[in-house]
């Protein structure tokens, strides 16, 4: 894949360095030609430091666009969230919460290979209950490789329950629950889920970044399935939500047409 043995000739620090003196050069210069005023300031007068930090302002925003557009570029040319997280010293998965959706930008949507292959022992529907973007496409991904074949995602247990209730709509085998989420958050999704005589036979996964005792002991409580934490580290993140057994899946009771 393209990108794949990117490499700077600098180190990181090295790099730093230049970066700021270059930065820094340009910056004074361009204060200088904003400036209204040619007289040399005085020791207390902060307009000079002022009109600095406005401008470092702007070129932080274009910065930011510039790198935007540089991203969009390799996703084009095939690069995947691994390269551009490299190339900005961030993890695949700051990649993807830094730009979003990024490979939407591409015609051909260049698309990255899976870290890892699993063989489902059968296709199932999946209802995400996630609010962070970043976070849902991750596991959207990982629950494809476990067999996914339709995902739903809604961003709050308001909406879950709106998508879960309306007519013809499919019932899912799985619901996956994250707990802190606007309207209605997780904890209270899984115990209105859990004594609901249509809906509390489907299997949830609480997956959270909450490692707290009281939310585990009271997802428990509350008859979840199972309570998986989410790690930083992106490959054990794709481990934790492949791991979710599909003992769930298989012994989940279904209600009768």
């Amino acid at each position: 894949m393209p990108g794949k043995n990117f490499e700077l000739r600098t180190t990181p620090d090295e790099t730093a360095l230049i970066a700021d003196a270059e930065v820094d050069s340009l910056a004074q210069r361009l204060a200088r030609r904003l400036s209204e005023t040619s007289r040399r300031p005085a020791p207390d007068d902060p307009a000079p430091a002022l009109a600095l930090l406005h401008v470092l302002e702007n070129l932080q925003q274009a910065a930011e666009r510039l790198q935007r557009e540089a991203a969009v570029a390799a996703a084009r040319a095939g690069a995947g969230y691994p390269q551009l997280g490299a190339a900005c010293g961030m993890s695949r998965q700051g990649a993807r919460r830094r730009w979003p959706g990024l490979f939407q930008h591409s015609d051909e949507k260049p698309t990255e290979h899976p870290m890892m292959s699993t063989t489902p022992s059968r296709a199932f529907d999946v209802l995400l209950v996630e609010d962070d973007i970043a976070d849902a496409m991750l596991i959207e991904e990982a629950l494809a490789e476990r067999g996914a074949r339709n995902l739903v995602q809604v961003t709050d247990g308001v909406a879950a329950l709106e998508h879960l209730r309306a007519p013809g709509n499919s019932r899912p085998d799985l619901i996956v629950l994250d707990l802190n989420m606007p309207r209605m958050n997780g904890r209270e999704l899984l115990k209105v889920l859990k004594n609901d005589e249509d809906l509390h036979t489907i299997p949830v996964v609480v997956l959270t970044t909450s490692t707290a005792p009281d939310d585990v002991t009271g997802a428990y409580s509350s008859h979840a399935n199972a309570y998986v934490t989410k790690p930083v580290n992106l490959q054990e993140f794709e481990q934790a939500v492949q791991s979710i057994d599909a003992f769930y899946l298989d012994t989940a009771t279904r209600p009768r047409p």
